[in-house]
């Protein structure tokens, strides 16, 4: 009896490999825009966390100047300007501004602060307002819709008015990619 011994197959036929790369293409073009989208929404939820950071410095100083009147409140180690009508921060130059933003735990490194703005790569910013707009998309198309806007009260016993994106817009996930 003369037994032959077979060679065993050595590895994938060509038609196994292109199968299995058209496979992993066609999940990989289901999956990409999902993460895609997910810088936006991280933006996003960054704007929301910025929005409610300045809330709460600005009641914080509100309590502390109901309590001490003072033109000038330090939170968190800075002097934040204040306005004597309202008794919430003042927003009057540029450094007013920055030091609400810092007092707010928001670091220059994370987002830049404008006092003026307009065009097509930086928000819409009047008197008695800031934006604050996150660093990866300063100076861009995005940075036009996606800040967080503080407008600071002219009037007795009103609070600041502090909103993602213009009062008359709000910022959607969109905006922010």
């Amino acid at each position: 009896m003369n037994k032959s011994i077979k060679a065993a197959q050595g590895g994938f036929t060509l038609i196994e490999l292109i199968v299995v790369i058209v496979i992993l293409g066609i999940l990989a073009a289901t999956a990409l825009p999902k993460f895609a989208s997910l810088s936006g929404e991280a933006r996003l939820a960054s704007l929301n966390a910025a929005k409610g950071a300045l809330n709460a410095t600005a009641a914080m100083t509100h309590g502390k100047y109901l309590v001490a009147p003072n033109a000038t409140m330090t939170v968190e180690g800075v002097a934040v300007s204040m306005n004597t009508t309202s008794g919430y921060p003042a927003v009057t130059d540029q450094a007013s501004a920055e030091a609400l933003a810092a007092a707010a735990g928001l670091s220059t490194a994370d987002y830049k602060v404008y006092i003026t703005g307009s065009g097509t790569t930086q928000p819409t910013v009047v008197a008695n307002q800031f934006a604050v707009v996150p660093n990866s998309v300063v100076d861009t198309k995005t940075a036009k819709k996606c800040f967080v806007l503080f407008t600071a009260p002219t009037a007795a016993n009103t609070a600041p008015t502090i909103t993602v994106g213009s009062p008359t817009s709000p910022t959607a996930v969109a905006d922010c990619e």
